[in-house]
């Protein structure tokens, strides 16, 4: 799989740009802050329709502007589609597959297969649970596009079982003896349970089978300095290593029922995949609060690159992004990178300085200027 062609209209800094990208490496060039991460955010957001680098849509649009347009020319298996979508901040963004209109946005989801690695993954190893779980959760979806509406319909339950409970919260501090109406609540917590098995039992096989790889990639990036490790947290009690989806549905809705009265006294649900959380080891410690700025990086980058030899494991060929990575890695760590992602399908690389980037990686050059790319020599 690669991108022939990228057209973008109102896109961040970009007014209008049309760029023919090659199979095999792609190297964008340019001063920091004229826009090459752009170009890479726009790909990541044809592949997940988000964004590494904000929560909403609205900084995705030129200033001044109502709308961006992304355009997409993916060739797979000898095949070219095209993929676009318009991108309207509060308004639901439209989308065309091969020129026709797309029911939901979500249906161009699979088109083209992406794993990004970018210095907003530090995040991955330093933040909160909630990145670890996107991350499990955007590969799933990369894997399997049809769990892009399970996480949907699993959040949207989430987000007015939450509103429910917070609304009884709120009628019981103002004066009210036994809070709001909480008679449906049993429906909702049969929705989550439904909802959350599904999610719950795509994650637990995902980690299983993506552990190895990660183990594999951080001892490839890090020269064998340490033994990285992944463990999937529950949020519930869970018995044997892969519960089918009926045992977690019968797991999720005991514990909503023990946890009724606590969540109604907060407000909030307390159990389910949104609590859950990916664990990260270095050997026998923690790998968040433990691990230096090195290690944290080497981290992030293998929890990328195991993603990308998973994708390639499944038989799909996915284009690999690298923003800016080469300036934080020693010489031996580039080199040890490059001779592990030298033979991608297509490789994009983003780089401030042009010698930062191995001779194993060049191939197509871009000069990147403040709303402009020019194909260099």
């Amino acid at each position: 799989m690669y991108v022939r062609r990228l057209e973008l209209v109102n896109f961040r800094s970009y007014e209008r740009v049309e760029l023919d990208l090659e199979p095999g490496g792609n190297v964008f060039v340019g001063a920091n802050g004229v826009g090459k991460t752009n170009l890479i955010e726009a790909l990541g957001y044809v592949a997940t329709l988000g964004s590494h680098r904000v929560a909403t849509d609205a900084p995705l649009v030129r200033f001044g502007a109502g709308s961006a347009v992304l355009r997409c020319a993916i060739v797979h298996d000898g095949r070219e589609l095209l993929v676009e979508l318009e991108i309207v901040p509060g308004k639901a963004n439209r989308a065309r597959l091969g020129r026709s209109p797309a029911r939901r946005a979500r249906d161009v989801l699979g088109a083209l297969r992406l794993v990004l690695f970018a210095p907003e993954d530090l995040e991955l190893i330093r933040g909160d649970p909630a990145e670890r779980r996107r991350y499990l959760d955007d590969l799933m979806v990369t894997r399997q596009p049809r769990f892009a509406g399970v996480r949907a319909d699993y959040e949207r339950v989430v987000k007015q079982r939450n509103a429910l409970l917070r609304t009884s919260y709120l009628a019981r501090k103002t004066g009210g003896s036994r809070g709001g109406d909480l008679s449906t609540l049993d429906v909702w917590d049969a929705q989550l349970a439904r909802h959350g098995a599904e999610l719950l039992a795509g994650r637990l096989e995902l980690v299983a089978t993506l552990a190895p790889h990660v183990t594999k990639a951080y001892d490839a990036v890090a020269a064998g300095r340490g033994a990285a490790g992944i463990t999937y947290r529950p949020s519930i009690e869970l018995t044997g290593e892969l519960p089918d989806r009926p045992a977690l549905e019968t797991a999720l809705a005991a514990a909503l029922a023990d946890s009724r009265p606590s969540e109604v006294e907060r407000g909030v649900t307390l159990v389910g995949p949104h609590r859950d959380e990916l664990s990260l080891t270095l050997g026998a410690m923690p790998a968040k609060g433990y691990a230096s700025h090195g290690e944290s990086w080497s981290y992030a980058l293998a929890l990328r690159l195991a993603a990308y030899d998973l994708l390639r494991a499944d038989g799909i060929e996915p284009v690999l992004a690298l923003d800016d990575v080469f300036a934080e890695l020693d010489a031996g760590r580039r080199e040890r990178l490059a001779e592990l992602v030298g033979g991608a399908s297509q490789l994009l690389v983003t780089c401030a300085v042009d010698d930062d980037v191995p001779r194993l990686l060049r191939g197509a050059r871009y000069a990147v200027s403040e709303g402009t790319v020019h194909r260099g020599g």
